[in-house]
């Protein structure tokens, strides 16, 4: 079966943790996995030093839901917006346990998977580069460090995931290692 139809399957069966408290806002944010030279990836972004949080930081496209939008239009808008797929090109795969950011919003991730071809264009005040990571980063052991968080009341654990020259780590971290423990992907 392929990756496309595993995770589909598993996001339908699974029963995502919803939070209906204890955060400030709500946020939605696009997993886009699509399948380049015989291997899937996953699209991440590298923010600018001029966004006003997480600068510099590895993340999804995503961010702010405004009214009378879905969880779903909103990371759709925002992959979009960020890195100029359009949803014509992505097949919303499922919905993912949501998470408390540290600035108190609520994130919610929704699985993709992006058609080929497809091209990118970034939103040059936001997105500083996009990248393109095998899934076999995150599979192999060697590329995860988990180190303790210091701050009380919060997650115990913060992991970073090592590509090329990116260290991917806080939140976005969490959601894949998450993501791929939880769907136990046979690849």
């Amino acid at each position: 079966m392929e990756i496309k139809e595993q995770i589909r399957n598993r996001l339908t069966s699974l029963t995502p943790r919803k939070f209906n408290n204890g955060f400030v806002r709500e946020a939605a944010v696009l997993m886009p996995i699509f399948k380049a030279d015989s291997e899937y990836h996953m699209l991440l972004t590298r923010r600018t030093e001029d966004v006003q949080t997480h600068k510099g930081q590895i993340s999804f496209p995503g961010g702010m839901r405004e009214e009378k939008e879905t969880l779903l239009e909103t990371a759709l808008r925002e992959t979009y917006e960020e890195v100029g797929i359009g949803n014509g090109r992505v097949e919303p795969l499922g919905r993912f346990h949501d998470y408390i950011s540290i600035t108190e919003y609520r994130v919610t991730p929704f699985v993709g998977f992006v058609r080929s071809p497809f091209e990118t264009k970034r939103q040059v005040t936001e997105v500083a580069e996009i990248l393109h990571v095998p899934f076999r980063v995150f599979l192999d052991p060697n590329n995860l460090r988990v180190e303790r968080n210091k701050h009380p009341g919060r997650e115990p654990d913060v992991y970073f995931y090592s590509h090329e020259n990116h260290e991917i780590w806080g939140l976005t971290a969490r959601i894949i290692k998450d993501f791929f423990e939880t769907l136990n992907l046979k690849l």
